[in-house]
């Protein structure tokens, strides 16, 4: 239940939280799938986690804007993209144009972004 407590830490924490729409529809296919959980979440109960997320004070969805294929370019032109680094330099662009720097997550491929400061949200 590490992810929870990572989460009920979010709510108090001062800085923004900002996530994109890739992550909340990734999070929709997950929690919803019967093949990774024995009693997935509705789609209304996942729909519902989201609405609460999306309505805290210091939240903010991102997501691609003008230019984004230019911004995209430059974030994976010093190294070969492809596969399953594709989602990943996909997040890390998005990031990247609106200024994020740092980001939470248990994926060590975000460390060949090198403007990422990447902190694994379970250690």
């Amino acid at each position: 239940m590490a992810a929870i407590g990572f989460m009920e830490d979010r709510v108090s924490d001062p800085e923004l939280f900002c996530i994109s729409w890739l992550t909340i529809m990734s999070y929709l296919r997950i929690s919803t799938h019967s093949s990774i959980f024995s009693t997935p979440l509705s789609p209304e109960q996942a729909l519902g986690n989201i609405e609460s997320l999306l309505n805290l004070p210091r939240v903010r969805v991102l997501s691609e804007e003008e230019g984004f294929l230019d911004v995209y370019r430059g974030v994976t032109g010093s190294f070969p993209v492809r596969g399953n680094l594709v989602p990943d330099a996909h997040l890390a662009s998005i990031l990247h144009q609106h200024g994020v720097q740092k980001i939470y997550t248990g994926d060590r491929d975000f460390v060949k972004f090198d403007f990422l400061d990447v902190r694994d949200p379970f250690i």
